[in-house]
């Protein structure tokens, strides 16, 4: 068992995932890195984390199958201790399309990959650290989109909802758990360097669009990881329902 805290980092073999694990890493933390098909990716993420002295796990789990998040969840138990930290971090995005393009099966797995999988991973979390259930308290940090804010008319109306989803349910259970020893806050990532875009159809689009940003660059996942570490620290032991906006001004 781990004497450090212990975060659990879901999607977070690439991305704003990755740099998030090597971020709590660095702070210390013992880290389980999941990944639902890139193991590739997620071992040579632990590697690198060992190799500098940190202490992570990685676990295979689909996080919108409830099978797979309680054996998540367990495997952590059993390995690294009851975790103190969760990181909503995983989730999907479909090629560019408008709305009247898009089929149910696509919509679908847009919201269960997305929504779905937040639910559960936050249910399994609250039944550990809610000191309702005997628990010492804990940190959840939902990772959103800007999309959330601007609705991505003519490219991911889908995914948008599916992030207007997770702001609902980061006030609807921060207010849920306030008074059992549990912080619920939100991250909304603009345009950042992420291989997501490529998911998408368009590689390069923030270079597309950077120039609408007021700040005139897409941001770093780095940058993200930071804010996600500010939240899920002590810095901000007063904040709860709250979300940090890192999108450059837009």
């Amino acid at each position: 068992m781990s004497k450090r805290k212990v975060v659990i980092i879901t999607g977070a073999g690439r991305g704003i995932g990755a740099a998030t694990a090597k971020l709590f890493a660095n702070k210390g933390y013992a880290v389980c890195i999941n990944y639902k098909s890139d193991e590739q990716s997620a071992v040579q993420l632990a590697q690198s984390i060992t190799a500098n002295g940190g202490q992570c796990i990685t676990v295979q789990a689909d996080v919108s199958c409830e099978k797979d998040v309680e054996r998540l969840f367990s495997t952590v138990d059993k390995t690294l201790g009851t975790v103190n930290i969760l990181i909503n971090n995983a989730g999907i995005l479909k090629k560019q399309s408008r709305l009247e393009d898009m089929t149910a099966e696509r919509i679908n797995s847009i919201f269960t990959n997305n929504v779905t999988s937040y639910f559960l991973c936050c249910k399994e979390a609250v039944k550990r650290m809610s000191t309702r259930h005997g628990g010492l308290g804990g940190v959840i940090v939902n990772v959103s989109s800007g999309a959330a804010r601007s609705g991505s008319p003519n490219e991911y109306i889908d995914y948008a909802a599916s992030k207007g989803a997770i702001d609902t349910l980061t006030k609807g259970l921060s207010l849920e758990v306030a008074a059992e020893g549990i912080r619920v806050n939100c991250v909304r990532p603009g345009l950042i360097y992420t291989d997501m875009h490529a998911d998408g159809g368009e590689p390069e689009r923030i270079e597309r669009l950077k120039s609408i940003i007021p700040m005139q660059r897409g941001g770093k996942p780095e940058e993200v990881a930071e804010a996600i570490y500010w939240l899920a620290s002590d810095k901000s032991s007063f904040s709860t329902g709250n979300y940090l906006d890192l999108a450059g001004g837009l």
